[in-house]
């Protein structure tokens, strides 16, 4: 869509495309999601992430009949995973790829000209944080509805909560005379407490509704630097389209041209058709493990245990395990967590500094990175043990899923089936593997693993060889991303 084109037009009947962001693969909580999986996909006491989250309150809103996700590539098939476990039928999902974290500027401008462009500028937008926690479904949904009213009169609509705390770790929204005055960016504590003092203050949850073109207008105004450079990143990107589904993969070179910055800062801090609806409806963002603890009841003497775990003479703790059992014994105000990957133990008053921590372990390349689990576009896969010579891995194959033809010049594989059934097409033969059987593919095999099942099908994978490297592959079909 060239510059200059936003015409108004009058809003006839509303098309709601909730906007989902998904942001920053490298931004997550210690390790408990894993590495290529940031905070959004923690996975809370009732079994959902809070990805899934965001996804069911959006397709709980009145006519929404399609949800966009902005993320990063390779959080792509997670995202779809997640959303396949709770999305009802006939929901369409769509998807806007970033190579590489730009901010919620482009993030959003990326997402409002496709909206635009699809469903046209009349069509409205609610950008829905995935890392926020909303107790008060109803509260919102009525929230959302007046936030909706002031969109369809040309208006950038906030949410803001109302502060119940002087939080270090939020923004806030300045109100005069019943409108947004300004906005400040995650405050020092002394800073916090007077705006709290001041009663003129309300936390900015970054939920926003606006109309594609409202938006893209106001952009035009404010911002057209960035407005051209994703146009022109659009330009060059790929789409994918079938019913019920689209994907656009943004160009990796054009987007990292893209300037990095908030729509706070781009946009909401300059434009003059800001509007404000205040709600209580329960919102938290779950930026650090203190605040994800605080969602576990706590017992007699505070603490706040998830799995196996045993207190004994503790108060005041949050400790977490995935499988092993932690004892806890004399403890104060610490923070445990114990995942395949990694074990975190830190002060609660330190919860919040982690990211120098996560970015060493990143730096020096550190051997719980064996332990991860990686999403590909046919499944899961987990490596499980590695020494010269030969590898170990778990693979699940999704229903329905296939690997692309291949083969390997310096190793062979030997594959046990563990549960399912799936099929191993040789070129010249395709055998069906059930629970217990086994099959082996030598050095230089073309060969190729597909589920046309519909349930998972998990394997043993054992690689034997001089060279194991992940780049020792020769793939004769690629399987597109969607």
């Amino acid at each position: 869509m060239p510059p200059g084109v936003f015409e108004t037009s009058k809003l006839t009947a509303m098309t709601l495309i909730p906007t989902i962001l998904s942001g920053d693969p490298e931004f997550r909580l210690w390790s408990r999601a894993g590495d290529h999986q940031p905070k959004a996909f923690i996975r809370l006491s009732d079994g959902q992430s809070l990805l899934q989250k965001a996804f069911a309150r959006a397709q709980q809103l009145p006519g929404v009949q399609e949800v966009l996700t902005v993320t990063n590539r390779e959080l792509f098939f997670s995202s779809e995973d997640e959303y396949r476990e709770i999305k009802r039928e006939g929901m369409g999902t769509s998807f806007v790829l970033e190579p590489v974290s730009r901010g919620t500027a482009a993030a959003l401008c990326a997402a409002a000209l496709q909206v635009a462009q699809v469903h046209g500028e009349q069509a409205m937008m609610l950008v829905l944080p995935a890392d926020h926690l909303i107790e008060q479904q109803a509260v919102f949904e009525a929230a959302v509805a007046q936030a909706l009213s002031l969109a369809a009169q040309g208006k950038i609509a906030a949410l803001g909560a109302p502060p119940t705390s002087a939080q270090t770790r939020y923004g806030y929204i300045e109100i005069k005379d019943q409108r947004v005055a300004g906005f400040i960016e995650k405050p020092g504590f002394e800073q916090a407490h007077a705006l709290i003092a001041s009663g003129r203050y309300v936390w900015n949850t970054g939920i926003y509704a606006f109309s594609a073109g409202a938006f893209l207008r106001e952009l035009q105004a404010h911002a057209p630097g960035l407005l051209l450079d994703v146009q022109a990143c659009l330009r060059t990107s790929r789409t994918f389209t079938e019913q019920g589904f689209s994907q656009v993969q943004l160009d990796v070179q054009a987007f990292q041209h893209v300037p990095g910055l908030s729509i706070e800062k781009a946009l909401m801090e300059t434009t003059r058709q800001m509007a404000l609806v205040t709600c209580d409806m329960g919102w938290s963002d779950i930026d650090q493990w203190a605040t994800l603890g605080d969602l576990t009841p706590p017992d007699a003497q505070g603490n706040r245990t998830q799995g196996a775990v045993l207190v004994q003479g503790s108060t005041n703790c949050i400790i977490q395990s995935q499988g092993r059992l932690i004892g806890a014994v004399g403890l104060n105000n610490l923070l445990v967590v114990d995942t395949p990957q990694a074990i975190l133990v830190a002060d609660k008053s330190q919860a919040k500094d982690l990211q120098g921590l996560l970015a060493q372990v990143q730096a020096q390349g550190l051997a719980y990175q064996a332990a991860q689990v990686q999403v590909t576009p046919w499944g899961k896969e987990q490596l499980i043990h590695e020494s010269p010579g030969f590898k170990i891995k778990r693979l699940e194959i999704a229903p329905g899923a296939s690997m692309s033809l291949q083969l390997h010049q310096h190793r062979s594989e030997h594959w046990v089936v563990v549960s399912g059934m799936t099929h191993i097409a040789t070129g010249d033969q395709d055998i069906v593997m059930s629970p217990n059987r086994s099959a082996y593919i030598s050095a230089g095999q073309k060969h190729r693993l597909y589920n046309p099942g519909k349930t998972p099908c998990v394997l043993i994978e054992i690689q034997s060889g001089n060279y194991l490297g992940e780049d020792d592959i020769v793939r004769f079909e690629e399987k597109l991303m969607a």
